[in-house]
């Protein structure tokens, strides 16, 4: 009896939903297991075993460890049956790759940590918004959707044709950015990303595996 792949993390984790994107795109039923790396002493212990860096999301396959999103999202693409992710042609697979960087490294803390989190999840807490934070994040957000936008191009999807690791990986990214005023002031300057993000949002995939809580 093959294995269900087991997902290590929290729902509301922009990077453990970009696993189950994946995982649910592809038509693959899984477990999540739930990790509260938040907890007063840290992540459990016994996890720290799966990734020792105490991050979110590990993943599981017939005894088959592994962390990191990029590497996880990858090895689901090649293992399991179903539509494929990496595009086919060389140079849009890697636009996929670099839409995926630029997530990781430009728009994931700029659009979710310093405008969402500031914005909408501190003050849902009780907490004030950090303001010069904000302001100082406008610009980069601009930067990155732009860099979006242009890459984009005229395609229904960010690396092309066809969707891709690349959408996944930005949807949960833009889930939340569009949340705040800014993220949803800011994509109505980029019609094509309008656009898009119309389309991916109606997608089965992002309603199944929509956080309880967006804030």
């Amino acid at each position: 009896m093959i294995e269900k792949p087991r997902v290590f993390g929290a729902a509301y984790s922009v990077y453990v939903r970009i696993v189950r994107l994946t995982l649910v795109e592809k038509g693959v039923d899984y477990d999540l297991v739930p990790i509260d790396i938040f907890a007063s002493d840290g992540p459990p212990p016994a996890y720290l075993e799966r990734h020792p860096f105490g991050r979110i999301p590990a993943f599981e396959h017939n005894g088959f460890r592994l962390y990191e999103t990029g590497a996880v999202t990858r090895y689901a693409d090649d293992v399991f049956d179903g539509p494929k992710l990496q595009p086919a042609d060389v140079r849009e697979r890697t636009r996929c790759n670099q839409l995926m960087s630029i997530a990781d490294n430009y728009a994931y803390p700029t659009l979710v940590w310093s405008i969402y989190v500031e914005r909408i999840s501190k003050p849902a807490k009780g907490a004030t918004a950090d303001e010069a934070t904000i302001a100082a994040a406008l610009p980069k957000a601009r930067i990155c959707l732009k860099a979006m936008s242009d890459i984009m191009g005229t395609a229904p999807w960010l690396a092309g044709e066809t969707i891709s690791l690349a959408d996944l990986y930005a949807a949960p990214m833009f889930d939340y950015f569009l949340v705040a005023p800014e993220g949803r002031e800011m994509i109505r300057q980029y019609d094509n990303l309008a656009g898009w993000w119309a389309r991916i949002a109606a997608r089965p995939s992002m309603k199944e595996t929509q956080p309880i809580h967006m804030d």
